[in-house]
């Protein structure tokens, strides 16, 4: 868990409220994102019937029909929903507390 201390100037309501709300529209923006990625890597999964860790372990781009590219494709969306999944879980454990 990580806390975020604020030490407002003024109004500490109302500057905790907007840092909440920043995180908030943050991790809405990015469960978008991993919601979409999630869903090409579904395509891809049953394309080939297999899973995208299967897919980034055993795979290579002679294996698939698109060579390549499509290796290539793949290999991104999986490596992007990872570092998406890293970004959410980062800021849910985030606690804000104002300090002084």
């Amino acid at each position: 868990m990580s806390v975020l201390y604020v030490h407002p100037v003024q109004k500490s309501g109302e500057l905790l409220s907007l840092v909440r709300s920043a995180v908030e529209s943050e991790i809405t923006r990015l469960e978008l994102a991993l919601e979409r990625a999630e869903q090409r890597l579904r395509a891809f999964e049953e394309r080939y019937g297999v899973t995208s860790e299967y897919f980034i372990s055993t795979m290579v781009a002679e294996d698939l029909q698109g060579g390549d590219d499509e290796y290539v494709q793949w290999a991104g969306e999986y490596r992007l929903a990872q570092r998406l999944r890293e970004k959410l879980h980062r800021l849910r454990e985030i606690r804000m507390q104002i300090i002084g």
